[in-house]
């Protein structure tokens, strides 16, 4: 501490204001504990908010109505070639999406007495934090959060500059260049990718693995990649990237053969954890050698004082996630019974079409020597794609063979998104074939793809 700094004591301090800060923040305040939020930024939303999910999301919203002003040709209905001013569309996303919610969530802030200070939180040891920034104080806690999420992770050998871009840069949509290089097929590479080939970018995505959204359940990625594979310029699977670097006004890549040239690059190889210099070497809480903080069942660290929640402790990576977290941990420090049990945690791919899944995939089933039954409902066969013009869907579930409960969903298809809301309560819930497929379901809806689903499987 240095001599003069503000010292202050509250019951506890959030480091980091994203989801799954502000989400423990306004509990532990609902609980009667005096908490107290500690972001570099002095916002509250993190990146998911700012730089992440609903700016990606926004754009994706302009790109599917694009996508659907194109389709309706087929309907003979004709709008003409789409005219994108950006200036305008960096305001919307800036202003009536972005800003809209930061200010709702500053409002809840105020609401629940839950402050909000802007510097960097530098753990001194299990019961004091330091903020350095324009107005340093040392805060002492009676618990404290650790909630700093995580950034995009850099391409081994590549530093990022004007022309080469992470996720947070393209977002911002400098430009529509006309020729990007996307590099990761994961679902920032694909979601971005999908933005930009909408505004009139020719796209050439380069991924390392043999498929896009390497890890996911191929039935599920199908769709999609047929998908890309028509609104993308070339798909390039199994390439590394051996070279990236900027060259005047352009990029030049090197992924076999010639350099290939382009206007701009994105870089999308996955996010890293925000751990570094937090000082949590001065408490007993443990870092593992890729950045992450172990933590148990109630996410607390291996310092009883001190909790961690969201990226920071691991995959998945998904706010959802971290703000349920949060949540957990409030109700712990506040002496209620409470842990982080939850079997499924619901993962979607915001592209078009939508890809969602949640609990055990057939192929992880199966590598585990469990017996299951799977069923896969095509949305070739649903009144409802069929009204949209959309016949590219799936339903998938996976139930164990003996029981027919149901231990895993996936879904491809427009709204999926929404739709695998159904299957996580189903899998959370332990519910059984039989009783998804006794639920009447509204006709016609793609929903009702659940309940034809699982009628195939009652045998």
């Amino acid at each position: 501490m240095v001599m003069g700094d503000l010292v202050r004591e509250v019951d506890v301090v959030v480091v980091g204001g994203g989801p799954g800060g502000y989400s423990a923040a306004f509990r532990c305040a609902d609980l009667g504990l005096e908490t107290l939020i500690v972001d570099g930024d002095g916002r509250l939303g993190g990146a998911c908010l700012h730089e992440g999910c609903i700016p990606s999301k926004a754009l994706l919203h302009v790109a599917h109505v694009i996508a659907e002003a194109e389709r309706a040709r087929e309907l003979g209905v004709e709008f003409g070639p789409p005219q994108v001013a950006l200036d305008p569309l960096r305001k919307w996303k800036a202003e009536r999406v972005v800003g809209k919610l930061a200010k709702g969530l500053a409002g809840v802030a105020r609401a629940k007495k839950v402050e909000v200070v802007n510097g960097r939180g530098v753990f001194e040891g299990a019961r004091s934090l330091r903020v350095e920034g324009e107005a340093p104080q040392t805060i002492r806690f009676g618990h404290a959060i650790v909630a700093t999420g995580s950034e995009p992770a850099a391409l081994p050998g590549v530093t990022p500059g004007e022309r080469i871009m992470d996720s947070t840069a393209a977002l911002e949509v400098p430009d529509v260049p006309e020729r990007l290089l996307v590099v990761g097929g994961g679902y920032i590479g694909l979601e971005l990718g999908q933005v930009y080939a909408a505004l009139g970018s020719r796209v050439t995505l380069v991924e390392m693995a043999d498929g896009l959204l390497p890890g996911v359940d191929p039935d599920l990625v199908q769709p999609l990649a047929r998908a890309v594979g028509k609104q993308f310029a070339e798909i390039r699977l199994g390439t590394r990237i051996d070279g990236l670097r900027e060259v005047g006004a352009e990029v030049e890549a090197a992924f076999g053969g010639p350099p290939a040239r382009f206007d701009r690059a994105l870089v999308a190889v996955g996010r890293r954890p925000r751990s570094a210099g937090l000082g949590l070497e001065t408490t007993r809480a443990r870092v593992d050698g890729r950045g992450f903080i172990a933590v148990d069942g109630s996410c607390r660290t291996d310092d009883p004082r001190i909790f961690a929640i969201g990226d920071v402790t691991g995959e998945p990576m998904l706010a959802h996630r971290a703000m349920r977290q949060g949540k957990v941990v409030a109700e712990v420090i506040a002496g209620r019974p409470a842990a982080f049990d939850n079997v499924v945690v619901p993962a979607v791919v915001f592209t078009d079409p939508e890809v969602a899944w949640c609990g055990v995939s057939e192929a992880a089933a199966r590598a585990a020597g469990r017996e299951v039954k799977v069923a896969r409902f095509a949305w070739a066969a649903s009144g409802r794609a069929a009204t949209l013009g959309r016949a590219d869907g799936l339903t998938k579930l996976v139930a164990e063979a003996a029981t027919g409960r149901l231990i895993g969903v996936g879904l491809v298809g427009p709204g999926a998104g929404e739709l695998i809301a159904e299957g996580a309560l189903a899998v959370e819930n332990a519910l059984l074939a039989e009783d998804v497929a006794a639920t009447i379901h509204a006709h016609p809806t793609l929903s009702e793809g659940f309940m034809e689903a699982a009628e195939s499987l009652l045998g």
